[in-house]
């Protein structure tokens, strides 16, 4: 492969100016500029990533730490959409990825600036996260490192944040049961470590009391955002809470476990009981009943992340706050009660 000495050489040209021709400086003539790039054309020439990263500086690479990815979750595929999204900005803008894995035994062992530092990465995207994992309190208080966190509502000079308006779209899914006539409405949530179980608790909370609806905490199951969870929260919203004839999900991975729970009962939805998920995952148009739901742009959130890391990286005068819109999707799971 021929080296950046080759090419100086064939355009007669310094080393130096063929490396700010290159990388886009402007203080090389035009001319300069193109014939230099016509002769690494013709010389296939391709720069050395890691000379080039020493002369920048930057290595244009970006980390995306993504915690606990398992086969569990497949279903609801939400961690894949936001890495297409992330994907295709990194791509558009002339930037890589790279992707780590954490989850709570790598992050006592390995802290989150020394994962991001041997791999040389320019500023990372994070989510998953916990509120109280040891990687989320040392993202705070670096100051020098920029990051975009996903679904957690946290800024800072170096630290910016993506996600959609949860209590906004949780209000509407609650709307909507309030409209049909229910009035016994119970919630299965997620986890108490998660940004977004807050924002859509208040939400449901939000929407019950302007209609005059008593908030009962006793009616608020967590499901963990998992199938398991949802079904087992399900069963104890059944025994427990017999008058209850719609539940409102953080997720519609929740949803499916709920439905399988209330078919082994003998409970026919939305006949007997109406249900609203959140998230939009794409099985919810295929399953039966089709899912109502709030839908949320995953791959959206994705390019918004990426797009933000590197105005922060680019020194753009940017917000560090981007919230999406989301938007109720009526299907079948919810009816008007009888």
């Amino acid at each position: 492969m021929p080296t950046i000495k080759d090419l100086a050489k064939a355009a007669g040209v310094s080393v130096t100016t063929v490396s700010r021709a290159l990388n886009g400086y402007n203080d090389v003539n035009e001319e300069t500029r193109k014939k230099i790039k016509r002769i690494a054309e013709q010389m296939s020439y391709r720069p050395n990533a890691v000379a080039r990263s020493l002369v920048m500086k930057k290595t244009r690479t970006i980390g995306v730490i993504l915690s606990e990815i398992n086969r569990t979750g497949v279903k609801d595929a939400m961690s894949f959409e936001i890495l297409c999204g992330i994907n295709d900005r990194a791509s558009e803008l002339d930037y890589d990825i790279l992707l780590f894995s954490s989850n709570p035994k790598k992050q006592l062992s390995k802290s989150y600036r020394d994962l991001c530092k041997e791999r040389n990465v320019d500023g990372a995207i994070i989510f998953g996260l916990r509120l109280y994992s040891p990687y989320l309190q040392q993202v705070v208080s670096d100051k020098n490192f920029p990051c975009v966190l996903i679904d957690i509502p946290l800024t800072g000079k170096n630290l910016g944040y993506v996600s959609t308006d949860n209590q906004k779209g949780a209000m509407a899914a609650v709307d909507h049961l309030l409209d049909l006539g229910h009035r016994h409405i119970a919630m299965i949530n997620g986890h108490d470590e998660a940004s977004v179980s807050k924002e859509r608790l208040e939400g449901y909370r939000a929407a019950l009391e302007a209609r005059g609806i008593d908030y009962r905490p006793e009616l608020v199951m967590n499901g963990n955002f998992s199938e398991e969870g949802g079904a087992e929260a399900m069963y104890r919203i059944v025994l427990q809470h017999p008058e209850v004839t719609a539940v409102f999900s953080a997720s519609d991975l929740m949803v499916l476990g709920a439905l399988g729970a209330l078919e082994r009962i003998g409970r026919k939805v939305p006949e007997t009981m109406s249900i609203v998920g959140y998230d939009d995952i794409s099985i919810a148009s295929y399953c039966s009943p089709k899912l109502s739901t709030v839908r949320q742009d995953k791959y959206e959130m994705g390019y918004q992340a990426a797009q933000l890391l590197i105005d922060m990286l680019e020194n753009r005068p940017v917000s560090r706050t981007v919230v999406l819109n989301n938007e109720l999707v009526v299907r079948e799971s919810s009816k008007p009660l009888s």
